[in-house]
Formats: C-alpha cells, sequence, structure tokens
C-alpha cells in the first residue's frame, strides 16, 4: 500500500487570494526541488483527499500544494456561488502561485477540482506547464447553455444544488453518516446513501456502516474539518453551471483549435465510476496536443482504492511527458 498523510501529518498554512481566505496544505521534498505540483479536490472532499499522493510526489523532488477549494475546511465560504466558479478558482489558483513566487507550475486535479485544471490550464496557459485530471474528463465551453444536470448520470446535481441538503445534514452526527456513505459505507443490508440518478438517500444514513476507505480518525478528521463552515459552500459548486456557462461565452467563440492545450496532459479514469465512467472522455483527444489517458479499476474515489496505480501514472506521466528530470525552478 502506498505511504499515506495521517491527519496529524497535516500542517496548514494560510493565504489571502483575491480578498478570500484560502487554507492549503504545503509539503517539501527532501532534496531538491524539482518543481511545484498543485493538487485540486473536488465534493465532498479536501485537501487531505490528496494523502496518498502528497508523500509519493515530495518523494519525486516535488514540492506539493494541496489548497482547500473555496467553501471547505479552513478555506472561507461565501454564501454566494459567484465565490465557485471556474474563472474564480483559477484566478484563485494563479493569486496563489504568485503569492508563493512561481511563474510556472503543474497542475492536478479530482472530481470537480478535474474540471477546474482545465479551465486554469485554459486561462493561464503561461503559467500551467503540464495537468493531469482523475476521473473528470474535458468538456469545452459550450456556445449554447446546457445544465449538465440534465444527463441521467448528473441527476443527483439537481438534488445538491436545490439547498435541501443542508437542511438535513446538520451537525457532525450528520456529517459523519453522510461522508462514510459517500465514501462507501453500506447499511447493514448492503444499501448505498447515494445514488446518481436521485442524491443522497436520507432514510439509508443512520444506519450507514463505516466508510471501507477511511480509517475512523480520518472520517473524525473530515467531519472536524467540515464543521467549521458545514456543507452549504462545498454545495455552492453545484450552483454554477449558468455562472459559468456566462463567463465562457467568449471562449465559447473560438475554434477548436485555438482553444487546443498545448502543454502534456494526463487523464486517468475510474473504470467503476458511475457518474463520470471513462466513455465520457471519449474524443477529448482533438482538444490536446498531447494527451496521455489511463484507467484504474476503481469507482469515483480511485486516489484511494488505487493509489499505487494512480501513483504509477502520475510518475510515468511526471518523467515522460513532462520530462520532470530535466525541470528545474
Amino acid at each position: 500500500m502506498a505511504e499515506k498523510l495521517t491527519p496529524k501529518d497535516v500542517q496548514y498554512k494560510t493565504a489571502v487570494l483575491n480578498g478570500k481566505t484560502y487554507s492549503y496544505i504545503l509539503a517539501e521534498p527532501q532534496g531538491k526541488c524539482l518543481n511545484t505540483i498543485f493538487l485540486v479536490h473536488g465534493w465532498p472532499d479536501m485537501a487531505f483527499g490528496w494523502r496518498y499522493q502528497i508523500p509519493f510526489l515530495t518523494s519525486l523532488g516535488l514540492r506539493v500544494v494541496a489548497p482547500d477549494m473555496m467553501g471547505y475546511s479552513g478555506t472561507d465560504a461565501p454564501d454566494s456561488p459567484e465565490f465557485y466558479t471556474y474563472k474564480r478558482a483559477a484566478d484563485d489558483l494563479a493569486a496563489l502561485a504568485k503569492e508563493l513566487g512561481l511563474s510556472s507550475i503543474i497542475l492536478g486535479g479530482h472530481d470537480w477540482g478535474g474540471a477546474v485544471v482545465y479551465r486554469v490550464a485554459l486561462r493561464y496557459p503561461k503559467l500551467i506547464s503540464a495537468f493531469f485530471s482523475v476521473c473528470t474528463p474535458y468538456f469545452p465551453p459550450r456556445k449554447e447553455y446546457f445544465p449538465i444536470s440534465a444527463l441521467p448520470n448528473f441527476k443527483y446535481q439537481v438534488q445538491l444544488a436545490s439547498g435541501e441538503v443542508e437542511k438535513h445534514i446538520v451537525g457532525e452526527e450528520k456529517l459523519g453518516q453522510l461522508l462514510n456513505g459517500m465514501y462507501g459505507g453500506r447499511t447493514p443490508s448492503g444499501e448505498t446513501t447515494f445514488d446518481v440518478a436521485v442524491g443522497v438517500v436520507y432514510d439509508n444514513l443512520p444506519e450507514v456502516g463505516p466508510s471501507p476507505l477511511l480509517s475512523k480518525e480520518e472520517i473524525d478528521f473530515y467531519v472536524k474539518r467540515y464543521a467549521i463552515h458545514g456543507i452549504h459552500g462545498p454545495l455552492n459548486w453545484y450552483r454554477t453551471s449558468e455562472l459559468n456557462f456566462n463567463d465562457e461565452i467568449e471562449l465559447a467563440e473560438k475554434s477548436v483549435e485555438d482553444l487546443k492545450f498545448q502543454m502534456p496532459a494526463l487523464f486517468i479514469g475510474g473504470t467503476k465510476d458511475q457518474a463520470l465512467p471513462p466513455s465520457l472522455a471519449a474524443g477529448m483527444e482533438k482538444s490536446f496536443r498531447s494527451l496521455t489517458k489511463g484507467e484504474v479499476n476503481a469507482s469515483h474515489w480511485a486516489l484511494w482504492e488505487k493509489p499505487a496505480e494512480v501513483n504509477q501514472y502520475l510518475k510515468e506521466f511526471l518523467f515522460g511527458q513532462v520530462g520532470l528530470a530535466k525541470a528545474s525552478l
């Protein structure tokens, strides 16, 4: 099993980015620093979700920066969805790079974080030397508005955006039930607490067992960090569909060739991911000059289920396509 951070290992830094305070994990390599990599999480996760990747990447000579994204953990959680758009996230990550004195970074993301890295690379191509996404394929800017929640495997997003989840998930006990269920816990009869066609199945939450992917110490850590602001902020990411569309009208007018990513990119799909099956990545190649694709036999939580395989893909990408051994700051 791959080495991982424990809650006791985590040391948070803070930075004020475009007027909002972010918390982030900073991990330095033991020897020479070859480059810096930013790792961006999704929902319902936080910077600690990269616990299997952070020690591995630092062992390769990388400085790792893993921010808690807007609404999560120790980062500010404004009420308005306008603070949770792709553009805002891209601007904030660029501001964090500047704050750290970096003119070039490698970028990685999972879930919403994967969606964010594509937009950072579109808006700040000179900043991003290479990037990867785990589970989340690339969806180009659209000329016509189409709510992604209309797709069968994204129906859950309607519930998450509705405001009703916040009414049910109040307090640490409910947060623990939600997170155990989202991370693979089941009821004694084997029922799940989340369905991509429905969302959170509230009736099953009181009976949910422990997550098979996280220890009790890790779940308790998640719960405490989530309890800082509650889940309204994290769920705001599901209320940005039209805001993101409006932000990208000008980008959508550009040709496929003009929008083509010039830096090396890696996509890793999870074969059992119900919300984001690898089939959604079909045809992505036309938007990239250099795209490497891989799969791991895992659900949406590929980072934790198959950490050694994910890490091997990252190593091959970084020392192959990216040429990390030749990189220097």
